[in-house]
């Protein structure tokens, strides 16, 4: 009788030495880290980096350490995921899906350093929290060519309109200054809920803000004077009326990037957005029958990180808002501040 065969056993998870590369450099430790360990837990990879166990050039090291290229990284054993269990990850199915959303995301701009796509509302810019497929986990499945792709900053899921990816480190890093040091122009389009006096002035919104979690762990923002300063350029364009209602459609320009910046600054001002279902007229929505969030980022400026050139990238109104302001008047009457 013959016996079962016995299967070897899994070899143990060994010590691991990371030489960084051009294409790393510049990153955060824990960053690098969070990607090459696949299948490892967010904790526990922070864990394993506050306790010393990962060295950069044999030294202790924190989570925000900027690598550079030539450091050697430690890393303790760790079981990452094996290749055929990522390659699993990939099914057909997630392929398909990913396709799926690929189709409906129009790249706007590529060169060897920059990928810009038209992103859809409703799909987040990256995975987590239920999220199997983002933005970036997209691109990553139907664009597999790409060595490198990273997020230069990101859009709310609802969110619809440029967003920017850097195909090579250097371009993510210096794209990363220009937005740290405010040389980049962001401006989106949107519809409020009311009338916004349209007046000759741009209205400057400067509410500071503050970040605070709800009892189930969800985030939110609300105006605090203890909060973090930021400031929204607001420039009204047409306001549309009917006997139950009225919109206003403008154009916010960023002055500052805080999370839900815009949408809480036109809370603030009395004049949520349609269809926020976090800081939204709820009532309202269901009245009109808004079925997404009304914001869109139209247009990003900034010098690109290779040639040095002026680069303006813009996106068309979505045809949702052309709807929505038809469903008001089929000729739209602009309503002045003196009226």
């Amino acid at each position: 009788m013959k016996s079962d065969p016995v299967s070897k056993p899994k070899a143990a998870p060994t010590v691991h030495l990371q030489t960084i590369g051009p294409e790393e450099a510049g990153q955060r430790l824990d960053n690098y880290l969070l990607r090459w360990a696949k299948g490892v837990p967010k904790s526990h990879v922070y864990r394993i980096i506050r306790s010393g166990e990962v060295r950069v050039n044999k030294k202790r090291a924190e989570p925000t350490t900027r690598l550079i290229e030539g450091d050697l990284v430690r890393v303790p054993p760790v079981r990452i995921a094996e290749p055929a269990q990522m390659a699993a990850v990939n099914t057909a199915q997630t392929k398909s899906r990913a396709q799926g959303y690929s189709d409906k995301m129009p790249i706007l701009f590529e060169d060897e350093a920059l990928l810009i796509v038209d992103k859809p509302a409703g799909l987040a810019v990256h995975g987590g929290s239920g999220i199997a497929l983002g933005v970036i986990e997209t691109l990553r499945i139907t664009r597999p060519e790409l060595k490198f792709l990273e997020l230069v900053h990101r859009l709310d899921r609802d969110t619809s309109g440029v967003l920017l990816l850097a195909k090579k480190r250097s371009a993510l890093v210096e794209l990363h200054r220009q937005i740290r040091e405010g040389q980049t122009d962001k401006r989106y389009y949107l519809l409020a809920h009311g009338a916004i006096a349209q007046g000759a002035q741009v209205m400057q919104l400067k509410y500071p803000l503050h970040k605070y979690l709800l009892a189930n762990g969800e985030r939110r923002v609300r105006v605090d004077p203890d909060g973090l300063p930021s400031h929204t350029a607001l420039r009204v364009t047409k306001t549309f009326q009917r006997e139950d209602a009225a919109i206003t459609l403008a154009e916010a320009q960023l002055k500052t990037g805080r999370t839900h910046q815009i949408r809480v600054h036109l809370l603030k001002l009395g004049h949520a957005i349609l269809g926020d279902d976090k800081y939204g007229f709820e009532d309202i929505d269901k009245q009109i029958k808004s079925k997404r969030l009304y914001l869109h980022a139209h247009l990003a400026g900034f010098t690109h990180p290779r040639t040095g050139e002026k680069m303006r990238i813009e996106s068309p109104l979505p045809a949702e808002f052309a709807a929505m302001m038809n469903t008001f008047d089929q000729a739209p009457k602009i309503i002045k501040e003196d009226e």
